[in-house]
């Protein structure tokens, strides 16, 4: 239950307190007073938009106190989940909106999104305003009130339904798309076959290349390193043609001559030790010389195999990518595409089978669907018809049509009830509600047949149907009441004092009957001061009660006749509730 709410600087209310309680909440006032700003408010209060500027450049407030019963679990578990705590069931809500448009929200005393208070308010308010009533004449809109009623078992075939829509609306564009697009992916795959022809014809091997390049280098500068390893290895061992001593011998005798005074100074053992070592490390160069010069050839041949080679990778590198790990990237990456491109007849004839598979399910489900709604819009048309005898209609007829929707009219065609129909992620069904006002009429279309005040009426009739299958525990009605008056209007005041039995029902009404049931009664009354017009709400008790209806009647709030025509509406009022 909303035990309070608070508004500030929201359309001409300045600032202004609604100390609410259960049951019927009557709002009235004079045109332009501000009582749809009650119901903004509401809306702001639980995520909805900021339409209006404030007064004045100041933000708007709205606060409200929501009391939460033990058996509002849902709402508990979602509020105490957005960091809420809750006291004694208390949760406060709060939102403001500056002047620029910028939004800030708080439950429970703590910062939330505004998208958790919107979450917060398909739970606990239903607001219905004569902008309801034109959505009423929307065939979708009459279906999705027909789903509604129909129960958990129908909604869950309805998703049922949809998750089979949704798999094969997928299912039939990727054949489409297949289909229409062959050409273009089969040349695409054509050339990502060529290009991997190419690759493996070449066949390059990581690191390959590097390899070549240095192999290339010695070939051709086989003669001068020859000449150099020649040279060095002369200087190593010495000339046997001229019997000159290479290196090694100087650097041995040398060796040998420090050896025999080694034993006079342990420095020149040292240098001796060093010779040695050094006279060891040349003769092991020499003999790598010696195998370096048997292995070293021109080789021609080989020499040309490498040019071959390396044009060929070349080859690759100009027409896939600049070095070798880019071109055998390349080659993976085309791998891949091509079983993304899998345009043969296996894969369509595959999902041409799954889609007549989903077709198949779609329209089994789409006929459970139809039987559901057909049986549920017998029940939901007897009921809304009982409703309407109690709102001054008593011989009115609602009648909710189930037909087959036209083949070609939907998303895609189903065989339901072994006929073929046009269907959409919501079914395969036209729903519309007929109205008959009397026997003597033939059923006509709401859109067609329907007054004002019997467009009101019908659909205050199905919210009552509604009432009595469960809802949000706060339900909220601006003008709804528009177009009708009279006996009809005291049927809707006792329609909405009924509603308040099991709900917390809240009113902006400007009808005199319908205020009169009210179990509180707020007025918003308007206050201009020079070029500024501001307004506020006071709770009206007995006799202040009795002048407002009397203003509400005829415009005469002293007049001693209208207040007592205002006391005898009252006393009814009592009397049907009672």
């Amino acid at each position: 239950m909303l035990d309070e709410l608070r508004i500030q600087n929201l359309g001409v209310i300045a600032d202004a307190t609604l100390p609410l309680d259960s049951g019927l909440t009557c709002i009235t006032g004079e045109t332009g007073a501000g009582k749809t700003m009650v119901v903004a408010g509401l809306g702001l209060l639980f995520g909805g938009r900021a339409s209006r500027a404030p007064i004045g450049g100041e933000k708007t407030l709205v606060e409200g106190r929501l009391l939460i019963g033990d058996d509002s679990l849902e709402l508990r578990e979602r509020a105490i989940e957005a960091g809420a705590e809750l006291d004694d069931g208390e949760l406060l809500l709060s939102r403001t909106v500056s002047a620029e448009g910028r939004s800030k929200a708080w439950v429970g005393g703590r910062a939330a999104p505004v998208g958790v208070l919107g979450e917060l308010g398909e739970l606990t308010v239903s607001v219905h305003g004569q902008s309801d009533q034109m959505r009423l004449l929307q065939p979708s809109e009459q279906r999705a009130a027909l789903d509604r009623f129909a129960g958990a078992d129908h909604g869950k075939l309805l998703d049922a339904y949809r998750a089979v829509h949704t798999e094969l609306g997928e299912c039939s564009a990727e054949l489409a798309r297949l289909r229409t697009s062959a050409r273009e992916m089969a040349r695409e795959a054509d050339m990502l076959r060529l290009g991997l022809e190419e690759i493996t014809a070449v066949d390059p091997q990581e690191g390959e290349d590097a390899e070549l390049a240095g192999e290339a280098r010695r070939l051709e500068n086989a003669e001068t390193l020859r000449q150099a390893a020649v040279t060095a290895h002369t200087a190593i061992t010495g000339d046997p043609s001229t019997g000159d001593g290479g290196a090694t011998d100087s650097v041995s005798a040398a060796a040998r001559a420090l050896e025999h005074e080694s034993a006079a100074d342990a420095k020149v053992a040292e240098f001796a030790e060093r010779l040695s070592e050094a006279a060891t490390l040349l003769s092991e160069a020499a003999v790598d010389l010696s195998g370096y010069l048997e292995e070293l050839d021109a080789d021609p041949a080989r020499l040309e195999e490498i040019y071959q080679r390396q044009a060929a990778l070349k080859t690759l590198f100009r027409k896939y990518a600049e070095d070798l790990p880019g071109v055998l990237a390349w080659a993976e990456n085309a791998r891949k595409r091509l079983s993304e491109l899998d345009v043969s007849d296996e894969r369509v004839s595959e999902l041409e089978a799954r889609q007549d598979d989903l077709l198949q399910r779609a329209g089994d489900l789409a006929t459970q669907l139809r039987a559901s709604r057909k049986s549920a819009a017998e029940r939901f048309s007897d009921a809304v018809s009982n409703e309407l005898g109690g709102l001054a209609m008593p011989h009115a007829q609602v009648t909710a049509s189930v037909e087959p929707r036209p083949a070609g009219k939907g998303g895609v065609d189903l065989v339901v009830d072994t006929a073929v129909s046009g269907a959409t992620e919501d079914g395969a069904d036209e729903v519309e509600l007929l109205l008959r006002p009397h026997p003597g009429s033939r059923p006509a279309a709401l859109h067609k047949g329907a007054s004002g005040g019997e467009l009101s009426r019908v659909m205050l009739a199905i919210e009552v149907v509604f009432a009595e299958i469960g809802g949000p525990p706060i339900l909220v009605f601006d003008e709804v009441d528009a177009g009708v008056g009279g006996r009809a209007a005291v049927e809707i005041g006792r329609c909405l004092a009924k509603l308040a039995r099991r709900y917390q029902v809240l009113v902006v009404t400007h009808l005199p009957q319908v205020a009169a049931f009210a179990d509180r009664h707020l007025v918003v009354s308007k206050d201009t001061s020079g070029a500024v017009t501001v307004s506020g709400v006071r709770v009206v008790d007995d006799a202040e009660r009795a002048r407002e209806l009397a203003r509400m009647l005829a415009g005469m709030p002293d007049s001693h006749l209208g207040v007592a025509h205002a006391e005898e509406l009252l006393a009814e009022a009592a009397k049907m509730k009672a």
